[in-house]
């Protein structure tokens, strides 16, 4: 039998223009979605559904869409994310043991556009649910004070599932595919392990993220964190949005006294012009049949991060009413494009079948759907990308992967994972110098 909900929403007065939501990141276990300051960030939890498999975001909507209908809710807004919501994180594998999850916090802050509320959901029929006990509610959160994590002299950098050897076959045996007409892209990931002298601060390494990477999103769901440059779906008010990002260069081998050096190694590059466009391709064509219309950039433009540069391209389109009458949720789009050739490559399926073959790990959550939605359609869902997992206080797992085609060069592309570990890396405040990057598995 399925939990009733009751969930109640607070406008409160206006954040800190400096920090933002940040101010509220002090849990190891937070949820949280943050870019620019805005978003939304979750303490505790009032529910949760898991799945797994090929049925993972079919059963995950069916359980939201139910549960939502069935909740009481109180909501005198009307932005995106207020009201009922929940947090979620998708396995990038319908073959992979990985739980997926939706988390409906107890509470959660939000801020958007100036407007900023609390919001309080319990499945307690006999709980108070008034403006005084969401605040309340939420204080108690905030009495803990996060613990500062300093480095230690036994924080090291271990190998993955693969030495860069061994990684570096894997990207030339790609490439061989590639070349024999298999598929035209395929994206390869890897792992490095950070093992530390002292736990991780899961609440200082969002902040250091969220900071440092203001453009980017930041997640947090169960032990799966990190900031994402490339947004799947967004879907507000009947009109969805995405970020396609493919083709990289790493900004810390840049010459200083070249501003032009980007747009012409990577919009004047054949090889990243191609990467791109497959990635743009394979998500226009899934989502077209949702759309009433649909705009996205005639050139990709030159996204530019702390750590890298991308090639970019934002799409925007009209949903059109379902059978049904309705128009689909961002779930239901999340299930129509994940996965996109912009994390797994081009033929999908011929590109899956050759990831699980080549990587030989279990990517987990890693590069597949993270966000929110909330019970009225809406919600932000990313590509769990610049992140890494949790698996214990001490050890923390990073993934980082590159689009392979025609033409990559292995010891490029392994250097291009590097660049992409960065952002991690920093927030951990480790030292790729003391790590051990080569050698056995860890």
């Amino acid at each position: 039998m399925m939990t009733t909900l009751r969930s109640l929403t607070v406008p409160i007065g206006e954040l800190s223009a400096t920090i933002g939501l940040l101010e509220y990141l002090v849990l190891n276990d937070q949820l949280a979605w943050i870019r620019s300051g805005e978003g939304l960030v979750g303490f505790g939890e009032s529910a949760r559904f898991t799945s797994s498999g090929p049925e993972r975001f079919a059963d995950a909507q069916q359980w939201w869409l139910k549960l939502a209908d069935d909740a009481e809710i109180e909501n005198p807004l009307s932005v995106p994310g207020s009201g009922l919501a929940a947090f979620g994180s998708f396995g990038f594998s319908k073959r992979s043991p990985f739980e997926s999850r939706l988390i409906v916090p107890e509470i959660v802050v939000g801020s958007r556009d100036g407007v900023t509320w609390i919001t309080q959901t319990t499945a307690d029929p006999d709980a108070e649910l008034s403006p005084a006990s969401a605040r309340s509610a939420l204080d108690l959160y905030l009495d803990e004070v996060p613990v500062a994590r300093e480095p230690d002299p036994e924080d090291r950098i271990l190998p993955g599932i693969l030495s860069e050897a061994e990684w570096k076959n894997a990207v030339a045996r790609s490439v061989a595919h590639i070349n024999a007409g298999d598929l035209s892209k395929i994206v390869l990931a890897r792992d490095i392990v950070a093992s530390l002298g002292s736990p991780v601060s899961a609440a200082q390494v969002l902040r250091e993220l969220a900071l440092r990477y203001r453009s980017c999103w930041t997640y947090s769901v169960d032990g799966l964190i990190g900031s994402t440059p490339e947004m799947l779906i967004k879907v507000e008010n009947g009109v969805a949005r995405a970020r396609v990002l493919a083709g990289t260069l790493d900004r810390a081998t840049a010459p200083a006294d070249d501003p032009h050096y980007p747009q012409r190694v990577l919009a004047g590059s054949d090889k990243q012009r191609h990467e791109h466009q497959i990635a743009i391709d394979s998500l226009t064509r899934q989502l077209q049949p949702f759309t009433s219309s649909m705009t996205s950039h005639s050139e990709p433009f030159v996204l530019e991060l702390p750590n890298v540069w991308h090639l970019a391209s934002d799409v925007a389109a009209d949903l059109a009413p379902g059978a049904d009458g309705g128009i689909p949720t961002s779930l239901a789009l999340v299930e129509a494009l994940h996965p996109t050739a912009a994390v797994c490559g081009f033929p999908t399926s011929v590109a899956g079948e050759l990831i699980s073959e080549l990587e030989h790990m279990d990517r987990g959550p890693y590069a597949g759907p993270v966000g929110w939605m909330d019970a009225a359609g809406n919600g932000e869902w990313g590509i769990a990308l610049r992140g890494a997992v949790i698996e214990d206080p001490r050890t923390v797992r990073l993934y980082a992967g590159c689009g392979i085609v025609a033409g990559s060069n292995p010891a490029a592309e392994l250097a291009e994972t590097w660049s992409k570990f960065r952002p991690m890396l920093e927030a951990l405040e480790l030292d790729r110098a003391r790590g051990a990057v080569a050698g056995s598995r860890a």
